[in-house]
């Protein structure tokens, strides 16, 4: 009886969204958003808004009681990657990687 919802190539990096999804793994659904409404970083707005989806997936597919769901897993995966050059001295280029992240959010209801 377990709902997902998923946000891709979102662009963060995965290694800071990672720092945030760590924190609501395994949490109930109220303290989860509480953390993440308290959270100072770009990756909890975007768990915020994915988690939120997740609960109206259960809520709505399953028929499950919001307050009774927790947050089964939560991880973050790399995305594509944007690939860009930077001038630098005497006619070279240094790349640039920036990275993207796709969000995966599965709530399910405690027994």
């Amino acid at each position: 009886m377990e709902a997902r919802a998923v946000t891709r190539n979102v662009r963060i990096s995965p290694q800071k969204a990672r720092l945030v999804a760590d924190l609501i793994r395994g949490k109930q659904v109220e303290a989860a958003l509480s953390i993440l409404r308290f959270t100072p970083k770009k990756a909890a707005r975007i768990l915020d808004k994915t988690l939120r989806a997740a609960i109206a997936n259960a809520a709505d597919t399953q028929n499950v009681n919001p307050d009774a769901l927790y947050v089964k897993y939560t991880y973050v995966d790399g995305g594509m990657t944007w690939k860009r050059f930077v001038p630098r001295a005497h006619g070279r280029a240094t790349p640039i990687r920036k990275r993207t992240s796709h969000f995966t959010v599965i709530v399910d209801e405690k027994q």
